[in-house]
């Protein structure tokens, strides 16, 4: 059994444990908390703790406009990887994007990750597309669960 606790970010400090681990791992594209609070209210956060230690978040954006895919994200720190946090955050945002009407999922991944693209492909998904955002320096990874 993992000792993982996973909770929804309900306050700001949580919240800002979620933006924490964003921005760790996705240092290309920082969110301010106010970032975090509007996507707390369009997306599915939550957020994974190793007792009280902060190790991982995980984000998931329903289905909208009528389409059935959604977009699956778990993020774990360097330091806490290739413990299981990473599978236990997947499966639960892929079973909740199941719930909310998802038929095909994906994910994103920053190129420059490549724990988070090993991760993604022994997960079973398989690169879409790159492109980089526009003042980004790093492409941005679109993949698709098989």
């Amino acid at each position: 059994m993992s000792d993982l606790r996973i909770e929804k970010p309900l306050d700001d400090a949580a919240l800002a444990d979620w933006r924490r681990v964003h921005n760790t791992v996705i240092p290309t594209h920082p969110l301010s908390l106010a970032d975090a609070r509007d996507r707390a209210v369009r997306h599915v956060l939550e957020v994974a703790y190793a007792g009280d230690e902060l190790v991982g978040c995980s984000t998931v954006r329903p289905p909208v406009d009528g389409t059935r895919t959604a977009t699956v994200i778990a993020r774990v720190l360097p330091g806490h990887r290739r413990r299981g946090y990473g599978t236990e955050l997947y499966r639960r945002g892929l079973a909740r994007a199941r719930e909310l009407g998802a038929e095909t999922v994906e994910t994103v991944v920053l190129s420059s990750n490549e724990d988070g693209l090993h991760f993604a492909e022994r997960q079973g998904f398989f690169e879409l597309e790159r492109y980089t955002l526009p003042g980004e320096p790093v492409e941005w990874v679109d993949l698709r669960l098989a």
